[in-house]
């Protein structure tokens, strides 16, 4: 999909629990300007008014007619049907609020919803992460490429997404990739979650430094103490992070056992990244206490560590001959895989999803 030729313009919506932000994308770029609207979540009606004067303002300032309306929205949600469930961070939207169709008649053009954490990993996998990689690797002169994606976030929640061969995979309950779900490794009688979220970093924080949680600093702040640049206990904020990256390594290993293929990593918490990657992966490779099989069949490489990418770039396919022939065949003996960090952004990549996925469905 040729995404920054497309002429095509498309409005979409970054849904927060206190705020709307509009905007219209063409060519896979913004081209008019944001409008945020704050909202009363608890208020359905006041949130319908503000999603359509938000889409109505943004119309006006489009350059041409728009030919959809795309944008991720909290679940969980009927997405194909565009109808919205019983939402927790939005909870004037109860007992299924049919959205995209109420919009589809006001405006007139289709409306495609869908999972943040979908949205992510497709924006990931058409224009960001995924293509990046392979181009990496071209430039390497090594001919193996990826055409699977699993992208995760870290910040109010654990959340995910996969693309297969350029196809973002939703499920038949629009719950595909729903990561937060898996086992936590680390409080097995807990789901992963509550291991990953902001809410764990400051909870272990606050268990290891001695203070009450609610006194616990914001993860930005415990990242700077990790890092020497702000005053508080050291110690106490790298083990918030390390065991954030044991956690979400252990689920992440699970979940790529079946994607086989790269992981990119965003959300609020992905600047975090050099405090949390080292366990992150180390528990990727790890083995199963009790049989020594490993966690994940291929070799995992973080691919933040730049001398990790070089021997993951580096190309081991050597030729064989078929028996009995002159034939020769490529073989690549090293299977692999890559984790690493955004670096389109997290909302940059959930909206060019966005956009992509519309212009793919009409």
């Amino acid at each position: 999909m040729k995404l920054f030729d497309d002429k095509r313009v498309v409005m979409t919506l970054d849904a927060g629990g206190t705020s709307f932000r509009f905007h219209a994308m063409q060519g896979g770029k913004p081209v008019t300007e944001t409008i945020k609207t704050l909202i009363d979540s608890g208020d359905l009606q006041s949130c319908l008014d503000a999603i359509f004067e938000g889409f109505e303002k943004t119309r006006a300032a489009c350059p041409e007619a728009p030919v959809a309306i795309s944008f991720a929205f909290p679940g969980p949600a009927d997405y194909p049907a565009g109808i919205i469930g019983d939402l927790g961070n939005l909870p004037g939207f109860r007992g299924g609020v049919p959205l995209g169709p109420m919009l589809e008649e006001k405006f007139g053009i289709p409306v495609f919803i869908n999972n943040d954490g979908d949205l992510f990993a497709y924006g990931e996998a058409l224009a960001g992460f995924l293509p990046v990689i392979n181009q990496a690797l071209e430039d390497a002169g090594n001919p193996k490429r990826f055409h699977n994606l699993l992208g995760v976030t870290f910040g109010t929640g654990f959340g995910g997404g996969i693309v297969r061969n350029g196809e973002l995979h939703v499920g038949d309950n629009s719950i595909a990739g729903e990561i937060w779900c898996s086992s936590n490794i680390v409080e097995t009688g807990k789901n992963a979650e509550e291991g990953v979220a902001i809410r764990a970093v400051k909870r272990e924080y606050a268990k290891r430094a001695g203070i009450s949680p609610e006194d616990a600093p914001d993860p930005f702040e415990i990242e700077q103490i990790a890092f020497g640049k702000a005053e508080g206990d050291a110690d106490a904020a790298k083990t918030s992070y390390q065991l954030l990256g044991k956690v979400a390594g252990g689920a992440m290993a699970n979940a790529l056992t079946m994607v086989d293929g790269l992981a990119v990593i965003g959300g609020g918490l992905s600047a975090a990244a050099p405090l949390y990657m080292p366990s992150l992966v180390e528990t990727m490779r790890g083995k199963h206490e009790e049989t020594g099989v490993p966690r994940i069949a291929s070799k995992v490489f973080n691919l933040e560590d730049e001398a990790e990418l070089a021997e993951f770039l580096m190309n081991h396919s050597k030729e064989i001959t078929v028996p009995g022939t002159d034939r020769k065949v490529s073989y690549d003996p090293v299977q692999r895989i890559g984790v690493g960090v955004s670096k389109m952004g997290t909302s940059e990549a959930i909206t060019t999803g966005a956009y992509a996925f519309a212009l793919k469905h009409i």
